[in-house]
C-alpha cells in the first residue's frame, strides 16, 4: 500500500494544473484574461490524435464580496474550445464559443497552436462595467474542465481546476 501511495505522490507533478487569471477594466468592460498549464499531458495529447473530440470549458464569474455572507455573483460567462483530430488531413480543428455562441473556427496543422487555442485567453470583452459599484472590491473566479476525462479514478489530479484574481473598479 505504501509504495502505490508513494508512486502516486511521486506521479503529481506531472498531472499539476495551474490556471492564471488576469482582470482588466478598460472602456466600459472587464476584460478577462486567463491560461491553463499543465492540463495538456501526454495522455490528453494522446487522447486528442486519437481523434477524440475534446472540449475544455471554463465557467467565469464575476463576484462581489459580501463580509459575513455568501458572496454575490454579479455575472457569469462560459467559454468553450473544442478540439478534434482529422487523421486523414492530419490537421487539427479548434472551436471556440461563447455562452453556445459560435466563435471562432481554426483548422491548424501546428499541434503547439491547437493547444495554445485551447487553453490560453486574451482581454476577453465578457462583462460590462455599467453592473459595477466604484470603489467596490470584486473577483473573478474561473474554473476549467475538460471533458473527456483522461485520469485515472485513483488519481485526484487532472479533471478539473480553479482560480480567482481580486480587483477593486475605479472607472
Amino acid at each position: 500500500m505504501i509504495p502505490l501511495v508513494l508512486s502516486l505522490i511521486m506521479a503529481a507533478p506531472a498531472y499539476a494544473q495551474s490556471l492564471r487569471v488576469r482582470p482588466l477594466v478598460r472602456e466600459g468592460e472587464v476584460l478577462v484574461s486567463f491560461a491553463l498549464d499543465g492540463m495538456f499531458t501526454d495522455a490528453m495529447r494522446e487522447q486528442v490524435q486519437s481523434g477524440l473530440k475534446t472540449t475544455f470549458t471554463y465557467t467565469v464569474e464575476l463576484k462581489q464580496k459580501a463580509p459575513a455572507w455568501v458572496d454575490r455573483t454579479i455575472a457569469s460567462a462560459i467559454v468553450s474550445a473544442s478540439v478534434e483530430y482529422d487523421n486523414l488531413t492530419r490537421r487539427t480543428t479548434v472551436t471556440q464559443t461563447l455562452d453556445g455562441r459560435m466563435g471562432e473556427t481554426r483548422v491548424i496543422e501546428d499541434p503547439e497552436i491547437a493547444r495554445q487555442l485551447a487553453t490560453s485567453f486574451e482581454r476577453l470583452p465578457l462583462f460590462k462595467t455599467r453592473l459595477l459599484e466604484v470603489n467596490r472590491e470584486y473577483y473573478l473566479l474561473v474554473r476549467a474542465e475538460a471533458r473527456p476525462q483522461n485520469r485515472s479514478a485513483l488519481l485526484p489530479f487532472g479533471g478539473s481546476t480553479s482560480a480567482l484574481a481580486k480587483f477593486t473598479f475605479l472607472p
